[in-house]
């Protein structure tokens, strides 16, 4: 039998009672979600468009949301994201600069039906993708 007073098992020991404080608890998991984030805190990112597709939505609705693959430009990571609107898939192309923010569903999670997409895109080429839809502003091209 080991040392009951070992400095490994007292070690142990310590780490594992940590988890009994409840300030302890809260302060590791929100550590623990911004690791996550793939915004790293921001409310909102640029991004280059990978890919343009289409998501079918879970149960009891069906249907195609319209989806683009958004590489970040400040870590390099791969995001789904919604377009929002009717004809907004037909006004962004590949390799066009977009901005995005959260979706707004709960705790940062999706909305509704679209499982797995957590953001949308606001601006594609620092234009208002609302103004390129109504048609008021023409997207440049970059």
């Amino acid at each position: 039998m080991p040392g009951e007073f070992a400095a490994r098992k007292l070690k142990e020991k310590r780490k594992k009672d940590r988890w009994s404080d409840s300030k302890y608890v809260k302060r590791m998991r929100k550590k623990a979600g911004r690791l996550q984030d793939p915004l790293e805190g921001a409310p909102q990112a640029r991004g280059i468009v990978l890919q343009k597709k289409g998501i079918e939505q879970k149960q009891p609705s069906s249907g195609i949301i319209k989806c683009a693959r958004v590489q970040l430009l400040k870590n390099g990571k791969v995001v789904t994201v919604h377009m929002p609107k009717e004809g907004a898939v037909n006004i962004i192309d590949e390799h066009d600069e977009v901005l995005i923010e959260g979706a707004g569903g709960a705790q940062g999670g999706p909305v509704g039906t679209m499982v797995g997409v957590k953001y949308r895109i606001i601006k594609v080429n620092g234009v208002s993708l609302k103004e390129v839809i109504k048609g008021k502003i023409e997207k440049p091209q970059r």
